[in-house]
């Protein structure tokens, strides 16, 4: 990543992702349309294998302890890197382009991999850039992304995966001196070309040693294809704040592209919070040996490679399958609202103003509450004019944590403009909470 001065077993986590899925109404139960081909769908996210994934990494450590201990822009690391990862892909049959362009006076690369086949005029993108700093072989930043992008891309090949998009990868050089590699290959997009790509998905540092799970707040449908996937998981994701804009999907994002992606965190330190909620240490960066030499195989969480390893394979198979439909309009408050202790119940306010005629009756109100019992809680859509609609019931036996969900109300008998509110209830004591954020998707 660019600095800034510059099992449970695979089957229980795959139904339980689908589950989620189905729950937010990102799929659908019927039979598969016209849009959505069988084949597609009859193909489901492959569980990617860790040891794949690290074999990977003991692959670049070796590259990097050959070549001078780093994999950086214009030496010799970076080059090997390129050329072994091109050889794994030509022999999985990929289409595979190494595109160069010269920055700080030396040659750097860029790897493009097209799986032969889906719409050209859908093109879903996935990378990670491949160079690491100079001080040491960068296997988190960015080993991991590559090779889990790498593995990914493998997977991909070994399903003889069809799907409905056209399926690219990248992996970029010179990321750490500015973007320099994404920002080449997209400015060398022709704009008929940019336009034919549906999403990009990123992904840099995603084993951090004391990891967190952060999901990029970008494209909504792709934001929300990975949460659904860790919500299936049972693992709490939070917005990625740290890297926004130091890492290649801004190049992408910065000429319209919608963009996504994951990270483990940085240089920035855990929180008690944070700790509380996906373990490690609080007071201890995410990443201590960030943009150091001892960025080496012993630096990778292994839990956390492959919980996002599995979520790549899984957005990749997700968001190619069928035609994505552009996200509507988003009304939304981030305003935390404080829930008591088997208290009154608390309102949270979006204003909806500007629409005509009434709410669609496929209304999505997103919602995220943080509490220590959900089971305590009763959840209600409150439309302008005073009529409820019950998003959930309090439940003795419903005893996790927080309430992440999105819901489907048909709110098409009510005027859609006017002050839509958010309404929960804490009917029992002892566990307390607060209304993180939530939204209203027309």
């Amino acid at each position: 990543m660019l600095h800034s001065a510059t099992r449970t077993s695979a089957i229980r986590r795959r139904t339980a992702a689908v589950t989620a899925l189905i729950c937010a109404g990102l799929l659908a139960t019927a039979a598969p349309s016209a849009a959505t081909s069988p084949a597609a769908l009859a193909a489901a996210p492959p569980d990617i294998p860790l040891a794949n994934v690290k074999a990977h990494l003991a692959d670049l450590q070796s590259i990097a302890t050959a070549n001078g201990g780093n994999r950086a822009h214009g030496r010799a690391g970076y080059k090997a890197s390129i050329d072994h990862v091109k050889a794994k892909l030509d022999a999985a049959g990929f289409t595979t382009t190494v595109q160069q362009f010269t920055s700080a006076g030396a040659t750097g690369y860029n790897l493009i991999a097209d799986w032969p086949g889906g719409d050209a005029n859908q093109v879903l993108m996935a990378g990670a850039h491949l160079d690491s700093v100079s001080s040491g072989p960068g296997i988190n930043d960015n080993g991991s992304g590559s090779a889990a992008v790498l593995e990914a891309a493998l997977a991909v090949s070994r399903a003889q995966l069809k799907p409905d998009k056209h399926l690219r990868f990248g992996w970029w050089g010179a990321e750490e001196l500015g973007l320099v590699g994404s920002k080449y290959y997209v400015n060398n997009l022709p704009a008929a070309d940019r336009s034919k790509i549906s999403g990009y998905l990123n992904f840099d540092m995603i084993g951090s040693p004391n990891p967190g799970y952060f999901v990029y707040d970008d494209d909504p449908a792709i934001e929300q294809t990975f949460k659904n996937y860790f919500a299936g998981l049972g693992v709490q994701t939070e917005i990625e704040t740290e890297g926004d804009g130091r890492s290649d999907h801004a190049s992408f994002k910065n000429v319209g592209i919608p963009v996504g992606g994951l990270f483990t965190g940085a240089s920035r330190t855990k929180s008690s919070a944070q700790a509380q909620k996906w373990g490690g240490t609080a007071g201890q960066a995410f990443d201590r040996c960030y943009h150091s030499s001892c960025d080496t195989t012993s630096n990778i969480n292994d839990t956390a490679l492959d919980r996002n390893s599995d979520a790549i394979a899984h957005a990749i198979w997700t968001l190619s399958t069928g035609t994505t439909v552009p996200p509507g309009d988003v009304y939304e408050s981030t305003a935390d609202v404080a829930i008591p202790d088997n208290g009154a119940a608390v309102t949270s306010t979006v204003t909806v103003s500007g629409r005509t005629g009434n709410a669609p009756a496929t209304l999505k109100a997103g919602v995220d509450i943080k509490h220590t019992w959900r089971g305590d809680l009763v959840v209600d859509l409150v439309a302008p004019d005073g009529t409820a609609y019950r998003l959930k019931n309090s439940s003795g036996s419903d005893s996790a944590d927080n309430v992440i969900a999105t819901y489907t109300v048909n709110a098409s008998a009510e005027a859609a403009n006017g002050d839509w509110k958010l309404r929960v209830q804490d009917v029992a004591a002892q566990d307390t909470g607060y209304i993180d954020s939530w939204k209203l998707t027309f």
